[in-house]
């Protein structure tokens, strides 16, 4: 009863001059005032789905709980963005403000500021959006000794694809495949989003890499090539490998585009040094593969003709099914890589609108 009433008098209120002995000038009752406002900091939207090349709001709000208000007014509140690699072990530094002092980093300069709606909102609006801008955030509030912290993953539309250089199958290491999806206007994908190509039924038998250095490919039909008939269809994984040393396949992730994707009309075919003169001549330029799949699958792009593109490969788009034009599923069918001096193909252009 004792450590009761003591627990009880020490959560009052403030210091004061003891009232029994006022000649002793220095003496003070202490009262503690514990459990005062905590600061918390909420995203409205765990998700926030947008394109490349739009602009899109990060949700972030900080409160102190049991109050309304946004600060103490003590401290000066100092906001930070900072954006989770993909294996979850590094952050890397997006936007840094407090007080007037605003701060961005790397290519996120020029294109990220913050909402501020209210005293308390400090959401951060993303604009022109880059595919390397897919992933997840953090933001942080921090006011003197307190801060926390809330997680916003941004995904973009778009579509995942296997890649294989002219080399052939298992032929890139990790630093390699990145570079094989920027060159043809893409980026090297990360789990979620072969989990999600996955459910929408992307079935592949070759090993690729991912973001996070992992290799796993998507079975939606078991077979024995792709471990066994028997097994149950899943995302299969190999692990983590040798960044350097290790070579297998990439599947890269590619979003719509600001521009017009289109074959090429002309009156003869083409070796592949005559298609890349044919689309300059026509003021675009030879088009990528993550074009191509960009245009069919998010504008249903459908055409029964077989044409150059940019890396030496020869495929077409069918996103109807029909006889002599892939009649069992809708794809971007692949020819090969044939000779570029000697077999005369069509060609697939791309003018940018930018």
């Amino acid at each position: 009863m004792k450590s009761l009433l003591f627990l009880v008098l020490i959560s009052v209120c403030w210091a004061e001059p003891h009232p029994d002995n006022s000649s002793l000038e220095h003496e003070r009752i202490i009262h503690i005032q514990e459990n005062g406002p905590r600061l918390l900091v909420v995203a409205e939207q765990a998700k926030i789905f947008s394109h490349r090349g739009g602009n899109v709001t990060l949700p972030c709000k900080f409160y102190h709980e049991h109050t309304s208000t946004a600060g103490s007014g003590t401290h000066k509140i100092r906001v930070k963005w900072t954006k989770l690699t993909s294996d979850y072990l590094k952050e890397v530094d997006v936007f840094v403000a407090m007080g007037h002092h605003r701060k961005s980093y790397g290519n996120y300069q020029g294109r990220v500021f913050l909402r501020e709606s209210s005293e308390n909102d400090a959401s951060l609006i993303i604009t022109n959006l880059i595919l390397e801008d897919y992933g997840r955030y953090k933001c942080e509030i921090i006011e003197g000794l307190e801060d926390d912290t809330a997680v916003v993953a941004l995904n973009l539309e778009g579509v995942v694809f296997p890649y294989s250089p002219r080399l052939g199958r298992y032929n890139l290491n990790f630093h390699e495949a990145q570079r094989a999806c920027l060159d043809q206007d893409s980026v090297i994908a990360s789990f979620d989003q072969l989990y999600d190509a996955w459910r929408s039924g992307l079935d592949w038998c070759n090993a690729g890499w991912l973001s996070d250095g992992s290799v796993q490919y998507p079975i939606t039909k078991p077979r024995e090539p792709c471990g066994g008939k028997n097994t149950v269809p899943g995302v299969r994984n190999y692990g983590f490998w040798d960044k350097d040393k290790s070579q297998y396949d990439v599947f890269c992730f590619t979003s719509n585009f600001n521009g017009r994707f289109y074959y090429l009309i002309h009156p003869t075919k083409l070796t592949y040094d005559e298609a890349i003169q044919a689309c300059v001549k026509d003021g675009a330029q030879i088009a990528k593969v993550g074009q191509i799949f960009a245009a069919w699958k998010l504008l249903g792009y459908d055409r029964c003709d077989a044409g150059w593109l940019a890396d030496g490969s020869v495929r077409y788009p069918i996103s109807r099914p029909r006889k002599r034009c892939s009649p069992n599923e809708a794809a971007v069918r692949f020819v090969g890589f044939p000779d570029k001096k000697h077999k005369l193909y069509g060609v697939y252009c791309f003018r940018s609108y930018n």
